[in-house]
């Protein structure tokens, strides 16, 4: 059974098995749906002690709502095994573990990682099912499955030094395709790289900063396909060329890591570049999501509402609210519109709109690279 999802290789850990089960049930673009929001929601490291960074790994809780929510995968049932424990597996079984203990990934015996696997029966036996697609420096990581005799299991879970945590996924209604959208985050970019850039450690710094990339990266292009599958069309030309720089992030934040590891001096212009390529999200992959949803904030209204972009049919729309959402924008985004684009034909419809935010982004862009020059 090769019901692995297409974009594994645009997908997390946690996200990867979570998607199988997605499209056994709904479909085999379901998966996609991860897409819909396109976050950037930084929040302090879980580490212990606390290094004061912040990361935009999402949780295991924010994994199963967006289960719930965009995947049509409902928590049936939720369980902590305790070192030593068992995990019965009558029917599927999507499990997280330490990835040190897996046998099948790079990461055996190399780095502790959290990570996802789903158990199912198979005849007198289980099988294993990993989707997870990754290249690692240990190694490639590729969707796959693995037969256990029902005691080969029993032993691969009791001997886990931290147990492992179970999930009983049921299948609910999907409902209609998600609409993009760009949820606000509570952290600048600003002070999430500072974080990054003046910490001490460097060597601890950059390895995190190399996750932090992959993982924006990944969800940058699982974002851009999503949004295209949901319009019928291919990426874009100027998409692709954005989520090339994210590709190239990623590469140039690994190289930094590898050079401090290796006791040499670090490459200069990350957070620069970085910096840079979050700032294309707004101008590239968002500004349309974040358009409509600031004019459904003005005009009290569901972004559902706002589907077919028009504006004057709605009883709400009137000259005073659109003074109201060229203000809210231009708060929003940090720009100022041209006095000349300030015309109503500009002003009525989403899609006029957002050209009138990247035009203003546009100029912002073209200021600072003066500036710096």
């Amino acid at each position: 059974m090769n019901d692995f999802p297409a974009h594994a290789h645009r997908l997390d850990c946690l996200q990867a098995n979570l998607a199988l089960l997605a499209d056994r049930h709904h479909g085999a673009a379901t998966h996609l749906r991860l897409g819909a929001p396109l976050r950037f929601a930084p929040r302090p490291a879980p580490e212990s002690p606390p290094t004061g960074l912040l990361t935009v790994e999402p949780t295991l809780d924010q994994h199963l709502e967006d289960a719930a929510e965009l995947l049509g995968l409902a928590v049936a049932q939720r369980r902590r095994h305790a070192p030593g424990s068992r995990v019965d597996v009558d029917a599927p079984v999507y499990l997280i573990a330490d990835a040190y203990h897996l046998p099948w990934v790079p990461y055996h015996g190399t780095k502790h990682v959290e990570h996802s696997f789903l158990a199912e029966p198979d005849g007198d036996g289980l099988v294993i099912s990993d989707a997870y697609h990754n290249d690692t420096r240990w190694g490639p990581a590729r969707p796959l499955r693995r037969t256990y005799s029902r005691p080969e299991f029993v032993a691969l879970i009791e001997a886990l030094p931290e147990g492992a945590e179970s999930v009983r996924l049921a299948p609910s209604p999907l409902g209609p395709p998600p609409e993009p959208s760009c949820p606000p985050g509570s952290v600048s970019a600003a002070d999430y790289l500072r974080g990054y850039a003046e910490h001490p450690d460097r060597r601890a710094a950059l390895e995190a900063f190399t996750l932090e990339t992959w993982l924006l990266a990944r969800s940058r292009w699982l974002h851009a396909l999503y949004v295209a599958e949901l319009g019928g069309v291919e990426l874009s030309e100027t998409v692709r060329l954005h989520l090339g720089s994210w590709d190239s992030l990623v590469e140039h934040a690994y190289l930094a890591f590898r050079r401090v590891d290796r006791g040499r001096a670090e490459p200069g212009g990350l957070m620069e570049r970085a910096a840079v390529t979050l700032r294309g999200d707004t101008e590239v992959l968002g500004v349309r999501g974040t358009v409509r949803q600031t004019v459904s904030s003005v005009l009290g209204i569901t972004q559902e509402a706002l589907a077919a972009g028009e504006l004057t049919v709605h009883r709400e729309f009137n000259s005073l609210r659109m003074v109201e959402i060229v203000e809210a924008l231009e708060d929003r985004f940090a720009v100022e519109f041209e006095p000349a684009d300030l015309v109503p034909e500009n002003l009525q419809h989403i899609d006029s709109l957002s050209a009138l935010v990247r035009r203003a982004l546009g100029d912002v862009k073209n200021d600072v690279t003066t500036r710096g020059n």
